[in-house]
């Protein structure tokens, strides 16, 4: 209704940056936004941008941009960057059909996913024409890496299992909530192991969707190493040596006796978990793992209102 009323236009002061960003990235390429030292920015100090964003909203946008110059469409860089959430959103809404659908396995209950998910008012405001911002993209690939991950876990396909790992490395480069991923997911297999119903193609799926993705999300200069040494990246780690461990042992089961395997078992379990225990608090004592703004304020919803006032005011929150 905006752009109806008025014009085709960026608002709020993230989305702009976020713009200008990727007018750079449409000239200069991926490359150039990872060594772009940016001296307009925090100033006086200038700021490093490929090492300090998550570029996925600007390669997408670029690629968008980049395709329809090929294919002769003048479009100009704001035009995609505006209307850029708005399509996003819409395919939300179809990943969202198809993840209900892969999870339930009915038509029906996809649709009124679809219509929920579109309606979602805080959804609403971070998907208008005009708001570039990182939600923009992020949703739905938050929304695609579960969808593809259920499915690799329905199917224990491989090929499956690497469009999930893949679908996640668009999340990582998209936004921070990735965190929300890389542990969801874990406590699902945590929840199939103790439930009985952690089968081969659950085993497939995470092992690859964890060793693979952790592979690719290193890769986003503003990740890193923190996806192998953040506090927030602990669950995973310790969810996919449970799931080695659970596998060994059902390999062992088969080849000694019910009482020595109890035995067996209960050693195991209380042994991996002491350790396991262990090991986080020497990572979290010695500051070699450390708790993000983001988690801390999940767990105690005071400590941004605290110490990090502008968290508590977004919307996300």
């Amino acid at each position: 209704m905006k752009v109806i009323r008025y014009e085709s236009i960026i608002h709020e002061f993230d989305p702009w940056f976020n713009y200008r960003t990727t007018k750079f990235m449409t000239k200069e390429g991926l490359y150039g936004l990872w060594n772009w030292f940016d001296s307009e920015s925090w100033y006086p100090l200038g700021r490093s941008v490929g090492g300090t964003v998550y570029p996925g909203l600007m390669m997408t946008s670029s690629i968008i941009y980049w395709f329809l110059q090929w294919i002769a469409i003048p479009l100009d860089i704001r035009n995609v960057c505006v209307f850029i959430a708005p399509v996003f959103s819409g395919l939300t809404a179809l990943t969202t059909y198809k993840l209900t659908k892969e999870a339930t396995g009915k038509s029906a209950h996809g649709l009124f996913s679809a219509l929920f998910i579109a309606v979602v008012p805080s959804y609403i405001s971070r998907s208008a024409a005009g708001s570039y911002d990182n939600e923009a993209v992020a949703i739905f690939a938050l929304v695609y890496s579960f969808y593809t991950f259920l499915k690799a876990a329905n199917s224990g396909s491989l090929l499956d299992s690497c469009v999930a790992a893949f679908a996640f490395l668009y999340m990582v480069a998209s936004w921070g909530g990735y965190v929300f991923i890389i542990n969801m997911i874990p406590i699902w297999v945590l929840a199939m192991i103790v439930l009985g119903k952690c089968d081969k193609q659950v085993y497939i799926s995470y092992s690859v969707f964890y060793i693979i993705g952790h592979i690719l999300s290193i890769q986003i200069l503003f990740v890193g190493f923190q996806a192998i040494t953040s506090s927030e990246h602990m669950l995973p780690h310790f969810v996919f040596i449970i799931l080695q461990v659970h596998y060994l042992l059902q390999w062992i089961k088969g080849h000694t006796g019910q009482k020595a395997f109890q035995t067996l078992v209960r050693f195991f379990y209380f042994g991996l978990t002491a350790v396991l225990l262990v090991g986080f608090l020497y990572l979290s004592f010695t500051g070699a793992s450390r708790w993000s703004g983001r988690s801390l304020t999940l767990l105690d919803p005071t400590y941004a209102k605290k110490f990090i006032p502008i968290v508590a005011s977004v919307s996300e929150h």
